[in-house]
Parts: structure tokens; sequence; C-alpha cells
């Protein structure tokens, strides 16, 4: 499919910057493929939306506060942002930097703190984080929230508690698994009380889910490998769910493609931990997943694809026409959509 296919209908006024509270009051567009069918609710309205005995699958991945402000020595002092990308080792870390920075120059943190820059070869650059500090106590005393780019403030305190889900437990992404931020504690208590189970993957949100697409085809993108974690727990609970006929519904497209790649790199559904490239696009097999609760996404992102592969690429653009002319709230603290069953 071309590139140009997914340029989806989009007002710029519309990128949320900070989340509505509670968050379970950001709207619910509400998708059935079947019919091609809208409808507008919120988020508080789920439990009504879902079956009991349906299975939701949420990702536990938690952000590292990895957005760091240093500056440069012994040369201009200049300020510099770096992103902590992922860990080689404990103190050595992939990083993503802008400007000219030599193997060997120093990045001051505070006086006690400093990078060494390690290597810097074929668009991976590694720092050395230097110093007494712990490498978690170094994070959260120095870093930010690494707030997406459309985003157009500074990260903030507040930030720490808004950009992570109430499911996050394994410190490791750059970013938030974003359909997962609209649960609070009164939500899932209520999802209980209809017999809503739930069930949990981790896929280390990194740079592969957030790579330009710049090819023209789309099946020529080369998608970057993330962590995921798939348990045997997850697999018990997804296998029980289909058995007694109730729906898989992916909370975000981070949890459809930890539990696809299980899916298809043992065969059938299995138990898996390691790393996957799966890049989900229009025609795409689906083995697991029957609904989808997503966020809306930027044009011509592998989130969009994957999100046009599950609902139909048409089908999706007239609901992103819809929710334009509605003023649904867009990205990461925007509103959401539910996606009642998989599209043709």
């Amino acid at each position: 499919m071309q590139l140009s296919e997914f340029n989806f209908p989009f007002d710029a006024s519309l990128i949320a910057t900070e989340p509505v509270l509670p968050r379970e009051q950001a709207r619910l567009m509400v998708l059935h493929p079947s019919d091609h069918s809208l409808g507008h609710r919120h988020i508080i309205d789920l439990p009504q939306l879902l079956t009991p005995g349906d299975l939701l699958v949420v990702n536990d991945t938690r952000v590292r506060p990895a957005r760091v402000i240093g500056r440069g020595k012994p040369s201009s002092g200049q300020c510099v942002e770096i992103l902590f990308v992922k860990p080689v080792d404990d103190r050595d870390w992939e990083v993503l930097i802008k400007g000219r920075w030599r193997v060997g120059q120093m990045i001051e943190i505070d006086g006690d703190s400093h990078l060494t820059l390690r290597s810097r070869e074929g668009g991976r650059t590694v720092v050395r984080i230097e110093g007494t500090l712990p490498i978690s106590e170094f994070f959260h005393r120095y870093g930010r929230m690494p707030l997406p780019p459309y985003i157009k403030r500074l990260p903030t305190d507040q930030d720490r508690e808004w950009y992570q889900t109430v499911f996050a437990k394994d410190e490791g992404a750059i970013a938030a698994p974003t359909a997962g931020l609209h649960f609070t504690p009164a939500l899932l208590a209520r999802l209980a009380a209809r017999n809503i189970q739930l069930a949990t993957i981790t896929l280390h949100v990194g740079t592969a889910t957030f790579k330009p697409v710049t090819v023209d085809l789309i099946e020529a993108h080369q998608m970057g490998a993330e962590s995921v974690h798939v348990s045997a727990e997850t697999v018990q609970a997804i296998e029980r769910t289909k058995q007694a006929g109730g729906r898989i519904i992916a909370v975000g497209t981070t949890v459809v493609r930890a539990l696809e790649a299980a899916a298809r790199d043992q065969g059938q559904l299995r138990p898996f931990h390691g790393e996957t490239s799966l890049f989900i696009t229009p025609g795409f097999d689906f083995r697991v997943v029957d609904s989808l609760v997503t966020n809306f996404h930027l044009p011509q992102t592998t989130l969009l694809m994957l999100v046009s592969a599950f609902a139909g690429v048409k089908f999706l653009k007239e609901a992103y026409a819809a929710a334009v002319q509605q003023r649904y709230r867009f990205y990461s603290y925007g509103d959401a959509m539910f996606i009642t069953e998989r599209g043709m």
C-alpha cells in the first residue's frame, strides 16, 4: 500500500496537551466495522459495552523518566537533551542525542554525575553514566518524563503521574502505552464487578514504535525490535476466555503486537520472552485479538497502520473524519476509540 493512503483527517488544534480528569471521563468513540456504524460514549461506559467473561489485556510497562538535560564540557558548555533509550549494561546506555559529539567527550549533569560518550556509529550512540548515584536514582533525580514532541511544553512533575498507567510495573519504556492511561482503580473495580477479566503483557515501548515511515510502499518499511514478555498466566487466561466464548480485548496497539507476535513466532499462542519486529499492516491475519481500545494516532505512522489493519482503512478514515467534526481530543493525552470487532 502507498504511504499516502494513511494521510487521515486531522486538525492540529485537537492535540491534547494534558489529560481529562478524572481519566475515565475521556470520550470514547465506538466503532462497529461489521456495519460501519459509530457511537459516541465515554471511557466510564466501557463496562456496559463489554460482556461478562470478556478479557482485557493491558501493557504493564512503566515509563522511565528518560529525558535528561546536560551541558557539554570542556568545549562550549552547550545545553543538550539526552533521551535514554535502553541499557547496554548497567552503566552504558543507548541514547538519542542531537549535535556533533565526539567519542570521549563528557556531558555534565551536575557536580556528582556526568556522561562519557562511548561510541557513535551506524546511527547508534552509547554513553556511560559516571558518578556515585545508583542508576535508578540517577533517572529519578535528573530525568523528566519523555513527552512526545507534539506536546509543545516542558514536562512537569504532574506528568510523572499523568504519563503513567495504573498498570505500570516493569520500568523500561520511553513512551506510555497510551490506551491504558484512561483506566483508574474505580473503573477497574466496575469492570471486575461485571466479571470482566484482566491480564497483562509487557512491551517496552522504544524507538521502533515511533520510527518514521519514509518509503512510498509501506511494506518496505523495516520495523525495529522491541522487548516483549507474554507470560504463561496470560496465555492460559486467553485460552480460557476463548473456550468460554469471550472476547480478547487489547488495550492498545502494543498489546496487539505482543500477542500476535507470540502467536506467530511459535505457530500458536505460547508464552514468549524476547524481541519482536512485527509490523502489522492492512491484510494482516489476526490470530488472537478480537477487539481493540486505542487512542487516535498520527498520520502515516505504524500505529495508524496497525489500527487500519484491524478496523479497515476506509472505515477508520470515516471514523477519524467524524472525530475531527465532533472535536475529539487527539494523541497521547487525548480521547479513545473502542473497535468492537475486526473489520475487513
